[in-house]
């Protein structure tokens, strides 16, 4: 009975480290298609935000521009370059609210790992849309006032103001998680470079999300095994005790490993499984979102040049994230919102695949393309 329960142990043990292997090379996935479209989009990528002539202007190349280069970190930092450049804050402010909406469609495209069973796809899809939903119900809410009063303008300013000149609490040497899975990224990417960098990136793009479908049917499979017992007891005590301990951990979580695609998309498969549900994996993916910001204030501070100015718009997107949580999840009215929504897209993109591809089609690249195309008209 004693040597039953060894070997039970030592097998769990052993499928523990697999599935960590495997969220490794999911990590790892989602910085190769990052990788990809930066190879192949190269120095071009400051010219997408050449079209931010008005603000509805730059919410969308916000989110096109995130969208493409799947970093909202990355989008954010060139942002903060042009501010100190010279871009009127006042245009980067909806390029900020864009980028928050860009960002999720890593986890929507993680999801997509899971299609080839029903309920699980449901689940999952419901899970990473989620985050969508609240994003876009957060601008549909803040872009309007912003534009009217611009009061994030007025609080960022005020916040960078006081914290001016308050020395270099950079921690961008502590991002172990791109430190861990540089070596396998940067391996396959010189592999990819020497077919050019417009076939090189399509062919890493395409690599990486393949890596993420064989990972993903893999973690699924073996946390179905897993997660019953002591180890679902300790992931229900950190996110499914209640909204603010969801909060409080998806914040620290994505300060830990600073990204918040990484944090929202290792959530996928446990939605998958159906380890976790929908309403107790939302407060988590919002603290996602206030977690990414906290990096961008901290890696801020040490910008040289016009400090003032990057500090302003880091603050900005914490407060914008921040107001986010407290209006939309504070108003009973509005909490269940983004889960009615991503629920039934769930339903729908379960019962009809082409639904999920259109839906991230649509709402990442084909609109916002339109949207901006009649603005630069008009």
């Amino acid at each position: 009975m004693h040597e039953k329960r060894s070997k039970s142990q030592n097998t769990n043990y052993v499928q523990w480290i697999v599935v960590a292997l495997l969220v490794y090379l999911l990590i790892c996935a989602v910085g190769m298609i990052g990788g990809g479209f930066k190879m192949s989009v190269g120095e071009h990528a400051k010219e997408l935000f050449a079209f931010a002539s008005n603000p509805f202007a730059g919410l969308v190349v916000g989110i096109v521009a995130t969208a493409l280069i799947q970093s909202s970190s990355t989008v954010t930092s060139i942002i903060v370059g042009l501010v100190a450049g010279g871009l009127p804050v006042e245009l980067a402010v909806p390029m900020v609210m864009g980028a928050n909406v860009g960002t999720s469609i890593t986890n929507t495209i993680v999801s997509l790992g899971h299609v080839r069973a029903k309920e699980e796809f449901k689940r999952a899809f419901s899970a990473a849309t989620v985050h969508d939903f609240f994003n876009l119900l957060s601008v549909v809410i803040f872009l309007p006032l912003e534009i009217t009063f611009g009061f994030l303008e007025k609080i960022g300013g005020s916040l960078s103001s006081l914290f001016y000149g308050a020395g270099d609490t950079s921690i961008k040497g502590l991002n172990f998680v791109k430190a861990a899975t540089a070596p396998v990224v940067n391996t396959v990417k010189d592999a990819a470079n020497t077919l050019g960098n417009e076939v090189g990136g399509v062919a890493l793009i395409i690599f990486g999300i393949v890596l993420i479908f064989v990972s993903i049917t893999m973690v699924g499979k073996l946390l179905k095994k897993l997660m019953v017992g002591k180890a679902k007891d300790i992931m229900h005590t950190a996110i499914g005790r209640g909204p603010m301990s969801g909060i409080a951990s998806g914040t620290l979580v994505t300060v830990l490993v600073q990204s918040s695609s990484t944090t929202t998309s290792l959530m996928i498969p446990l939605a998958g499984s159906g380890a976790f549900k929908l309403k107790e994996i939302y407060p988590f993916t919002l603290g996602a979102n206030i977690g990414t910001c906290v990096t961008a204030v901290l890696a801020a501070t040490a910008v040289t040049g016009n400090a003032q100015a990057a500090l302003q718009i880091a603050f900005i997107h914490l407060v914008y994230n921040i107001l986010g949580v407290v209006v939309i999840y504070g108003i009973p009215a509005l909490r269940n919102l983004p889960v009615k929504a991503a629920e039934a897209l769930g339903a729908k993109a379960a019962e009809n695949k082409f639904a999920a591809l259109a839906y991230i089609l649509g709402v990442f690249f084909i609109i916002p393309a339109v949207c901006l195309t009649v603005s630069s008209i008009l």
